[in-house]
């Protein structure tokens, strides 16, 4: 597994991504839509990580329980069904493999109860 992205929930998403773009160098890397809401990655041009700035509004609902004060991490892995097959193997608590906002992912959970995205 690597780490993709972390992501930030933010009351202002434009307005983060301006900080990030404009005031401390960033580049745009990935735009997408859910819900009628922009989320925007964020990174350094010549490194793979990025912050996902998703909007509070669009988790009003938030069925999982996030603790939204807290940035939630996303792995990527090659294969999904074999990364999750060993995480349940080791007695990791995950979710099955689905689509989350057009891409196919699962979550797993630490001792916490925090969740961790894990995407291709």
């Amino acid at each position: 597994m690597k780490v993709g992205y972390v992501v930030l929930y933010v009351s202002d998403a434009e307005a983060c991504r301006r900080f990030w773009v404009e005031q401390v160098g960033m580049v745009e890397k990935r735009r997408s839509e859910a819900a009628g809401f922009t989320i925007a990655q964020v990174g350094f041009a010549d490194q793979a990580f990025a912050f996902e700035l998703v909007p509070l509004a669009l988790m009003k609902d938030n069925p999982d329980g996030l603790d939204l004060a807290t940035p939630s991490i996303a792995f990527h892995v090659d294969d999904l069904q074999a990364t999750r097959a060993a995480l349940v193997g080791r007695g990791v608590q995950a979710t099955e493999v689905g689509e989350h906002q057009g891409m196919p992912s699962f979550a797993f959970s630490d001792p916490e109860g925090r969740w961790f995205a894990v995407t291709r």
